[in-house]
């Protein structure tokens, strides 16, 4: 009879990793000019946060770190509600969603 063998990975490869996509995300909101980009990347760095998060509940063996990703995830899914309607409304009334050119406010 085989027996399974389950491989974990140590919380500092999940930690390098969550550093690694936050970077990314960080890189992309600094980066880019577009606003979905943008937005794209927010979203990035705060799944990387989660990820963090359930690697440190997950070494510690407590569920509190995951319950807080769910209420991040629950916030994140009403940003994205919010955000992508104020990127439907501006690029209705400019016809663009480049950062560069909605420096005014104006209606």
């Amino acid at each position: 009879m085989l027996q399974e063998t389950t491989f974990l990975a140590p919380t500092s490869w999940y930690v390098i990793l969550s550093a690694t996509l936050f970077i990314m995300g960080m890189a992309g909101v600094l980066i880019r000019r577009n606003a979905i980009l943008i937005f794209m990347s927010v979203e990035l760095m705060l799944n990387s946060a989660n990820l963090a998060f359930v690697a440190f509940a997950r070494s510690f063996m407590d569920i509190t770190g995951q319950v807080f990703v769910f209420f991040v995830i629950t916030v994140a899914a009403a940003e994205v509600a919010v955000g992508l309607a104020l990127i439907v409304a501006i690029f209705r009334t400019k016809q663009s969603i480049d950062i560069d050119e909605l420096n005014t406010m104006e209606g």
